[in-house]
């Protein structure tokens, strides 16, 4: 579990796309054009992030131009096609003058084992691999696709504000 402390100091957070924003399933259509699910509630969660201060992005392995709407929707900038994660996330925080020890970064699989040793507060959503868990601070208790990016938006936002999830529900 993570203190409210660390929650409420997070700057900035960074997120994989395939198996955090999606449930890690992709439609192909016979044309070959690919779709993904994803959980709409999400959107709030980073807007309420963004009214606050807390940076957001994506960075994800794959190039897709289905990741590219999904972030334009939520206004989010993107990186795609990036081998190194912890690379690109640590890149990140310089550019915007972010501390790694400040930034959350929400994973699902082994491919995101160096970014959360890149960073401060590594968390995996809670259908990840088992073989990250040593590797995380901590899971949520959605699974991706299904409204883990907005519990943790939400565990940030009410650490700011000085209320657990519990005592806004």
């Amino acid at each position: 579990m993570i203190s409210q402390s660390t929650l409420a100091s997070v700057q900035l957070i960074v997120f994989d796309f395939d198996g955090v924003f999606t449930d890690n399933t992709v439609y192909v259509s016979q044309d070959g054009v690919e779709s993904v699910r994803c959980w709409r509630s999400d959107g709030l969660g980073l807007s309420r992030l963004r009214n606050i201060g807390v940076k957001a992005f994506i960075v994800s392995t794959e190039v897709n131009p289905v990741v590219t709407v999904r972030a334009n929707k939520l206004k989010l900038p993107c990186k795609q096609g990036v081998e190194d994660k912890a690379a690109a996330i640590l890149e990140i925080c310089g550019e915007l003058g972010v501390a790694p020890a400040l930034t959350v970064f929400v994973g699902n699989d082994i491919n995101d084992i160096p970014a959360f040793q890149a960073i401060g507060v590594p968390v995996a959503v809670a259908d990840a691999y088992p073989e990250i868990y040593p590797h995380v601070l901590h899971r949520t208790e959605k699974p991706g696709g299904f409204g883990a990016v907005r519990e943790v938006c939400d565990l940030i936002f009410h650490a700011r504000n000085g209320a657990s999830v519990e005592q806004t529900q």
